[in-house]
């Protein structure tokens, strides 16, 4: 049995499908019975807690050979990142009263970083985990490719993709949540001892012009990509409704300035088989 948690999203739901399509049985941990019907339906036990709750997330979690546990993404944390804090000491709780055989934790490229951003939600993951006496594989993917579905529109209507990462000739690392998924389910399959850090990247590095002709080639008109000025990043994140937009422009600094990036040090590196155009023709249908 194993316990998958985050399974109502992309990456978690490919990892549960992709178990139960090698005949594994899977335990779907969701926040409410409304989001436990289709995965019940599929043959999945449902287990009910929100990832704060330590002592539901122990109930989800016993009985389990392996977890998965996707942290929820928060965009706009609160000075210290306090959220993230409680679903940190929730999770730890449970992992370490319940004691699966193994644990994939979803991390991100770049929790080695020492500098706060916003990604530091996952350093702090890694770290409370780090001291558990289990087996643990922290898997840490790349910029996700779905992340091109925010320039859909503007791009169909305009022509234009507005782009935060730069410079627009500059290659970074990006994965398809299909592949991030289908690793981890990959990894809850296998045996180690001890922690292990796993990185992903899709098939190539890509760049924001790259993105810009991939996309014309599946809208059928031209597309072009445009740098949004640094100076101007702040009143366009409030616009948006953050509270503070310091964290994330510390992340996009890191991707830009090459401080987010993968470790290497001893960790796997797998690359994906996802190709960037595959995601872009099925985010425009």
């Amino acid at each position: 049995m194993y316990a998958i948690t985050g399974i109502t999203g992309k990456v978690g739901g490919v990892a549960a499908r992709a178990l139960l399509s090698e005949g594994q049985r899977v335990r779907a941990v969701v926040r409410n019975a409304d989001k436990g019907r289709l995965w019940s339906e599929l043959g999945c036990e449902v287990a009910i807690a929100e990832v704060e709750d330590a002592a539901a997330l122990t109930r989800a979690f016993t009985d389990v050979t392996g977890v998965f546990i996707l942290p929820p993404s928060n965009f706009d944390p609160k000075p210290g990142f306090p959220e993230a804090r409680a679903v940190i000491s929730a999770v730890r709780q449970a992992l370490d009263a319940t004691r699966p055989a193994r644990v994939v934790c979803l991390s991100t490229i770049g929790a080695q970083a020492l500098q706060s951003n916003l990604l530091s939600q996952r350093t702090l993951m890694e770290e409370a985990l780090s001291t558990l006496p289990l087996p643990v594989a922290f898997l840490r993917p790349a910029w996700f490719m779905e992340n091109v579905g925010w320039d859909i529109d503007r791009a169909r209507e305009q022509g234009v993709i507005s782009c935060f990462l730069q410079p627009l000739d500059k290659a970074m690392p990006m994965v398809a949540t299909a592949d991030v998924g289908r690793v981890a389910a990959e990894l809850l399959r296998q045996d180690w001892s001890g922690k292990r850090v796993v990185e992903l990247e899709g098939p190539d590095w890509v760049t924001q012009n790259e993105i810009a002709s991939e996309l014309a080639k599946a809208l059928h008109r031209p597309v072009h990509a445009e740098a949004v000025p640094r100076e101007s990043w702040g009143a366009i994140f409030r616009a948006q409704g953050m509270r503070d937009p310091i964290p994330r422009i510390q992340m996009l600094d890191g991707f830009n300035e090459g401080w987010i990036k993968f470790e290497g040090n001893g960790a796997t590196l797998i690359k994906g088989n996802t190709s960037l155009l595959e995601v872009i023709q099925n985010l425009v249908g």
